[in-house]
């Protein structure tokens, strides 16, 4: 269990056990970055909604939590970039649940699940980025290819990465660069398999015309049969019996 000399011992118990229900049961769209060590900052990624100009992207959030809290609410801060009408340029996040409407009785999960929704359902009324709140209200089409632009730059997921990390890179650079070689000599072999066949189908339009015509039988371009020994005696034989006659 961490010891911070800014935190009353109670208090301390009462995150760790918090802290520990997040970890163990997140709240869907939102995992919570564990320090035992400091219990005065608390870190978190969210996922962004779906169906916003959040979505595909993973925003990194933190809450700093005062001396006197839970009496006071924390300070919630946006660490990633990201364009909101609730949230200044600097990650400053503007909520009531965090201001006027703290309750000491709000748990970490309540206020983390607040700040996503916030995503979901922007206040530009009291907006923190003048820019985004008054674009919100009057053309949301450009809003949301702002926020999308913003969630593309800062918050994209990072792509996942092979475990053995050397090994894996080099096998794919030479995957890639075998398939770049088989993709350039592939296409040869199927076309000059495909001509040679074209020359052996009879009656095709184009290669076979080309091609050596085949002797067919009782066609005027047929080649003359050779004469054997055989039939040679046989005409020797017709010529004397004709002689006699």
């Amino acid at each position: 269990m961490a010891t911070n000399e800014n935190l009353p011992p109670n208090v301390i118990r009462q995150l760790a056990k918090e802290l520990k229900n997040l970890d163990q049961s997140p709240p869907e769209g939102i995992r919570v970055i564990v320090n035992d060590d400091d219990f005065t900052s608390i870190c978190a990624d969210i996922d962004g909604p779906g169906g916003t100009p959040y979505e595909n992207g993973v925003f990194r959030m933190k809450l700093v939590l005062s001396r006197d809290f839970p009496q006071s609410p924390p300070k919630g801060f946006f660490v990633t970039k990201i364009f909101h009408p609730n949230i200044s340029s600097n990650g400053e996040i503007c909520v009531n649940t965090l201001k006027k409407d703290w309750n000491p009785t709000h748990g970490l999960r309540h206020v983390l699940l607040v700040v996503r929704c916030l995503l979901i359902e922007p206040f530009p009324e009291s907006a923190l980025n003048e820019q985004a709140g008054k674009m919100l209200l009057e053309n949301y089409a450009d809003y949301a290819r702002h926020a999308r632009l913003y969630t593309s730059i800062h918050a994209l997921k990072p792509k996942s990465k092979p475990k053995s990390g050397t090994i894996s890179e080099s096998t794919s650079v030479n995957v890639d660069q075998s398939s770049t070689n088989l993709c350039e000599t592939a296409p040869s072999t199927p076309v000059a398999l495909c001509a040679t066949a074209a020359t052996k189908v009879p009656g095709s339009n184009s290669l076979d015309q080309n091609a050596p015509a085949e002797p067919t039988v009782g066609s005027s371009t047929a080649l003359p049969k050779k004469e054997g020994p055989v039939a040679k005696k046989k005409m020797d034989a017709r010529k004397k019996s004709l002689k006699r006659l």
